[in-house]
C-alpha cells in the first residue's frame, strides 16, 4: 500500500474559488469599463508623460489578472488571522478601484478622485503589508499594482492640477 497524500484544505474547491476571485477582480474592472473616457478625458489637459491611451487596457488587465490570483492565494490561507484582515483589505481596495472610474470619468470630478485615490493607495499598500505577512509571494504579486496605482495617483494630481490653474 502507498502513503495517501492529504489535500490542503480546500483543495476540492480551489479552482471554484479562483473562478469566484477572477469574477469579483475583472467585475471591478466591468464597473470601472461602465465609464469610458470619452469626450470629456480627450479635452482635459494632461501632463506630456501621460501613456497612450492603448496602454490602459493591456496593463490593466495584466494586472486584475494578479490581483485575482493574489486574492486567492490569500484566501487558501484563510485559517489564519493574518490572511482574514488581509482578505478583507483586499476586497476594499477592490470597490476603491472600482469607484475611482466612476467619480473620475463618470462624476467628470479629478478633485474628488484624487482623494478617492490616495485612499487606493494606502488600502493598497496595507493589503501588500499584510499579505505579506501571511505569504510574500502574493505581496510581490500585488508590488506592481501598488506601483501602477502611485502612478495613476500622479497623473490624477496633474491632470487636477492643470484643470485647476485654467
Amino acid at each position: 500500500m502507498g502513503i495517501r497524500e492529504e489535500r490542503p484544505r480546500g483543495s476540492v474547491r480551489s479552482p471554484l474559488a479562483f473562478l469566484a476571485f477572477l469574477g469579483l477582480a475583472f467585475g471591478a474592472a466591468a464597473t470601472g469599463a461602465l465609464f469610458e473616457p470619452g469626450e470629456w478625458y480627450r479635452e482635459l489637459a494632461k501632463p506630456p508623460w501621460t501613456p497612450p491611451d492603448a496602454v490602459f487596457g493591456p496593463v490593466w488587465t495584466l494586472l486584475y489578472l494578479t490581483i485575482a490570483v493574489a486574492g486567492w492565494l490569500l484566501w487558501r490561507r484563510r485559517e489564519l488571522p493574518a490572511a482574514r484582515l488581509a482578505l478583507g483589505l483586499w476586497g476594499l481596495q477592490l470597490v476603491l478601484n472600482a469607484a475611482w472610474s466612476w467619480i473620475f470619468f463618470g462624476l467628470h470630478r479629478p478633485g474628488a478622485a484624487l482623494v478617492e485615490i490616495g485612499l487606493l493607495l494606502g488600502t493598497v499598500a496595507a493589503t501588500l503589508a499584510a499579505a505579506a505577512r501571511v505569504r510574500p509571494g502574493v505581496a510581490l504579486l500585488l508590488a506592481p499594482y501598488a506601483a501602477w496605482v502611485a502612478f495613476a495617483a500622479a497623473l490624477n494630481f496633474a491632470i487636477w492640477r492643470l484643470a485647476t490653474a485654467s
